[in-house]
């Protein structure tokens, strides 16, 4: 699938959202119904046929083009934040827990070991939450086989 392909996916939501159904765009564009069905599918379509879309919309191929890497410019962002908080929180971590094994190893009483371990679940747990609720273990993908796998879609 070429990267004009995927940009197509949003003309589907600029359809909906100007309530016309397919038969009307197929008209404004003078494209057929089954092409207008074909591209909102995530099929090839022709320069041309992009022209014809492009044209009814009022947009420019590019202006989609545009969009969807600045999108994808945010989510990247996005991600690498995320990851960097994680690396910023797990330094933070490593020396916490070094300053506690220092004290722990300094004294010779258990204390210290018992404040050390309780330092270490402590950081476990603040590492756990935040890896929760920022990476995504079950992605789109995973989604897409388990429908798949259930309901015997192929």
């Amino acid at each position: 699938m070429d990267s004009k392909t995927s940009n197509l996916r949003d003309i589907k939501k600029m359809r909906l959202e100007r309530h016309w159904s397919q038969e009307q765009l197929a008209d404004m564009s003078g494209l057929s119904i089954r092409t207008i069905q074909r591209i909102e599918n995530g099929e090839n379509a022709s320069l041309e046929s992009l022209k014809a879309l492009a044209s009814v919309f009022e947009i420019n191929i590019s202006d989609i083009d545009k969009k969807e890497a600045l999108a994808q410019i945010r989510k990247e962002e996005k991600y690498v934040q995320t990851v960097k908080g994680f690396y910023k929180l797990l330094a933070l971590a490593i020396l916490n827990l070094g300053i506690f094994l220092f004290i722990a190893i300094s004294e010779s009483d258990s204390e210290g070991w018992w404040l050390f371990l309780y330092m270490l679940i402590a950081w476990i747990f603040f590492l756990g939450i935040y890896a929760f609720g920022n990476v995504e273990f079950f992605g789109k993908d995973w989604e897409k086989k388990l429908i798949e796998k259930k309901f015997k879609k192929k």
